[in-house]
C-alpha cells in the first residue's frame, strides 16, 4: 500500500491543526456558522439526521492493521452519543412502524451505535461523534496518516479503484500510482476547490471494470494501444441520482503521461460552464448531456491551451511516476504458516464453498485475494463494529502483512494471504464471523443507510435489506439463485447503487409514507453485468411490507425461466424483462392486505 512521505504525513497534521482553529473560532462565535459549515464539510463533517457524520478518506480503499486500529477506537470511544439523544432518535424511527414479513415476524430500524461503516466508495462513515470532539478525532487520524480531507463538499473527492489494484491476474498496469499522483493534484486545489458541485474520479487498471468507472464524473481505463503504448480511455460526465447517465466517451486513448494536463482541461471546462443555478442540474453529466460534442471540443481546445500555452505543466515524467509507484510498497510475505492442519471432511463443504466464493486468484501464484464477508444477518451491509474492526486488523497482521482494503461492495479484502494458510484464515474469519460464503450472491448486497441515519432520505434501506437477508439465510438457495446484484438506496441521490443494480430498490415518499421502486436490468460494468446501464422500473411503486414478497417473486421467475446456469442478469437479458415485471406485480397486496399487514406489524 501507499506509504506516506514526510511531507504527506505534515500535510495532514497540519490540516488537523488548522481544523481546529477553525473549530474554535465556530465555537466562540467568531466564525459564522454559514462560514464554518463549508470548511467542516471539506474536512469530512456532515450533519444528519440526528447527529454529524464523519466520512474518513481511504485512497484506493487501502487500510493498514494501525489504521484499522484507530478506526476501531473511533468507533469505540468517539461514536457514542449522548445518551438522551440516541434514545430520542430510536423513539422517532420506532413511530415509523415495523415492516411486516410472510412467515409473520417483522423488522423494524434498530439504530447502532460505536461502529464504522464502509462506504461504496471505499472510504468509511461514522455516524454519532459529537461535533466538539471533531478536533480530537481529526488529530487522532491523522496520528496514522488519516484523514477526511474532501471526502465532502463542492470539490474532487476521494479517487476510487479497484480493490484487487496492484495484485488482480487480469492487470494491464496498476492504477494505485496514478491515482496517488491525482490525489497530490486535486488535494487544496485553489481553482476547484468550489465546484458547480462535487466530483468524482474512478480509475481501473485490469481487463475487467471492478471500480464502476462508467458511473463516475470521469472514469479512467488503462489499456495499450496497438503498439503497446500505455494510455487511458477517458470517460466523463457518468452519475446516478435523479438523472442516471452513463459517462462518454470523450477519448480513445491518451497517452499516460498526459492525463493530469487532460484532467486539468476537463475540470476547468466544467468549472467554467457547470450551472450554479440549480443543484440538480449543476453535476458534469448535465453539462455533457446538455452540451454534448460542444462540451468535447472545449476540453481538446482547453487541453491544446494547457499544452501550447502553458507548456505541459503537468506532464508526468518518467521519475516522476518511479517517485510514486516507489511508495507503493510490496510486502515481505507472512513465514510459514502458525496452524498447517489440513481441512478435516466435516470442514471440506463449507470451505470448498468459501474458496468459490470469498478467495480470487493472486498475480503472485503462491498468493491469494479473500473477501472478509460483513454482510450478515443482525447488522446493515458494510457495518464493523469496534470489536469486528480490532479482529479484521489481526487478521490482516496475521494473513495479510498487514494490510486490508476496502471494495466497491462494502466488504473487507486481504490481498497477501499466502495459498498455504487458506484454511488457517478460514477458520479465524469463520470464529469472527467473517467467512460467510455469500460473496457477489444475493445477500453480499449493496445499501445506503437510508432514512435511519441521512437526512436526504425518502425511505429506509436498512429494514428492507434485513427483510430479505432474513428471507435469504440458506446457503444453498443462495448458490442456486447465484451471483447476483442487488442495490438498494433510500433516496433518490442513489448512495446504494439502485441503478446499478440487477434489483434495485429505490425508496421514495408517497404522501408522508415510505414506498419503494424496484427496477431490473442494471449494470456496474462488470464482466458478470457488462457495460454499465441503468436498470428499469418495473412499475409503480411497492409498500414496505410488499418488497421482500416482489422480490422473491422475481427471483422464482428467474429460476423458471433459466437454461442451465444461466446467470439471473443473462436470463433476464435473454427472456426480456416482461415475466419479470409480470411477477412483481403480481405480488402487489391488495389494500386491505396490505393495511392488515401495517396494523399486525404496528
Amino acid at each position: 500500500m501507499y506509504h506516506y512521505t514526510e511531507f504527506d504525513r505534515q500535510f495532514v497534521k497540519a490540516r488537523a491543526s488548522q481544523f481546529r482553529d477553525q473549530l474554535t473560532r465556530w465555537q466562540n462565535g467568531q466564525l459564522p456558522e454559514d462560514e464554518f459549515r463549508p470548511l467542516r464539510l471539506q474536512n469530512g463533517w456532515y450533519v444528519q439526521r440526528y447527529a454529524p457524520m464523519l466520512r474518513v478518506a481511504v485512497p484506493y480503499g487501502e487500510l493498514s492493521s494501525a489504521q484499522l486500529r484507530v478506526l476501531a477506537t473511533l468507533a469505540r470511544d468517539y461514536d457514542q452519543p449522548n445518551p438522551a439523544l440516541f434514545e430520542s432518535a430510536q423513539a422517532t424511527q420506532d413511530k415509523l412502524g415495523a415492516i411486516a414479513l410472510k412467515n409473520g415476524g417483522s423488522v423494524h430500524s434498530q439504530l447502532t451505535k460505536g461502529y464504522g461503516h464502509f462506504t461504496t466508495r471505499q472510504n468509511v462513515q461514522y455516524n454519532w461523534i459529537p461535533l466538539d470532539k471533531s478536533a480530537d478525532v481529526m488529530d487522532l487520524l491523522a496520528s496514522v496518516d488519516m484523514h477526511g480531507i474532501q471526502t465532502s463538499g463542492n470539490c474532487i473527492r476521494n479517487i476510487t479503484s479497484d480493490e484487487r489494484a496492484g495484485i488482480a491476474v487480469d492487470e494491464i498496469a496498476d492504477p494505485r500510482p496514478f491515482g496517488e499522483i491525482m490525489r497530490q493534484w486535486s488535494t487544496l486545489h485553489p481553482e476547484f476547490a468550489f465546484l458547480p458541485r462535487k466530483f468524482k474520479i474512478a480509475i481501473s487498471g485490469a481487463q475487467e471494470d471492478r471500480a464502476a468507472i462508467g458511473w463516475h464524473d470521469v472514469g479512467l481505463q488503462l489499456l495499450r494501444n496497438e503498439a503497446g503504448e500505455l494510455g487511458f480511455k477517458v470517460l466523463v460526465g457518468g452519475g446516478m441520482g435523479r438523472t442516471p447517465i452513463i459517462g462518454t466517451v470523450i477519448r480513445e486513448f491518451l497517452a499516460w503521461d498526459q492525463i493530469m494536463n487532460y484532467l486539468e482541461a476537463i475540470v476547468r471546462v466544467y468549472n467554467r460552464y457547470g450551472r450554479r443555478d440549480n443543484i440538480y442540474k449543476a453535476r458534469i453529466k448535465i453539462l455533457v448531456k446538455a452540451e454534448g460534442q460542444k462540451y468535447i471540443d472545449a476540453v481538446e481546445a482547453e487541453y491544446r491551451q494547457i499544452m501550447d500555452h502553458d507548456g505541459g505543466p503537468h506532464t508526468i515524467t518518467q521519475a516522476e511516476y518511479d517517485r510514486v509507484a516507489a511508495c507503493f510498497v510490496a510486502p515481505a510475505l507472512n513465514s510459514a504458516p502458525e496452524d498447517a492442519r489440513p481441512v478435516s471432511a466435516e470442514e471440506q463443504a463449507a470451505f470448498s464453498r468459501w474458496l468459490q466464493q470469498n478467495v480470487a486468484p493472486h498475480q503472485n501464484p503462491e498468493l491469494r485475494a479473500v473477501t472478509l464477508s460483513f454482510k450478515r444477518l443482525g447488522q446493515a451491509p458494510g457495518d464493523a463494529t469496534a470489536d469486528q474492526l480490532d479482529i479484521a486488523a489481526d487478521l490482516a497482521d496475521r494473513f495479510s502483512a498487514g494490510e486490508a482494503r476496502v471494495t466497491h461492495e462494502q466488504n473487507l479484502l486481504l490481498p497477501w494471504v499466502r495459498a498455504d494458510e487458506l484454511p488457517s484464515l478460514w477458520r479465524a474469519a469463520r470464529e469472527a464471523g467473517f467467512a460467510k460464503a455469500n460473496i457477489h450472491l444475493l445477500t453480499d448486497m449493496i445499501a445506503c443507510p437510508g432514512g435511519d441515519f441521512c437526512a436526504l432520505a425518502n425511505a429506509r434501506s436498512l429494514p428492507i435489506a434485513e427483510a430479505i437477508t432474513e428471507r435469504y439465510q440458506d446457503l444453498d438457495e443462495l448458490h442456486d439463485i447465484g451471483e447476483i446484484d442487488l442495490h438498494i438506496s433510500g433516496c433518490i441521490n442513489s448512495c446504494g447503487h439502485h441503478h446499478s443494480g440487477h434489483i434495485g430498490i429505490l425508496g421514495v415518499d408517497k404522501d408522508g409514507k415510505e414506498w419503494y421502486q424496484v427496477s431490473l436490468g442494471g449494470s456496474d460494468g462488470s464482466t458478470l453485468s457488462g457495460p454499465a446501464l441503468a436498470g428499469k422500473a418495473v412499475g409503480p411503486s411497492f409498500s414496505a411490507a410488499e418488497v421482500p414478497e416482489v422480490i422473491e417473486a422475481v427471483l422464482n421467475t428467474y429460476r423458471q425461466q433459466r437454461e442451465g446456469r444461466e446467470t439471473f442478469i443473462a436470463t433476464l437479458r435473454r427472456v426480456g424483462a416482461e415475466p419479470f415485471k409480470a411477477a412483481a406485480n403480481g405480488a402487489r397486496f391488495s389494500a386491505t392486505r396490505s393495511e392488515s399487514a401495517e396494523a399486525s406489524a404496528a
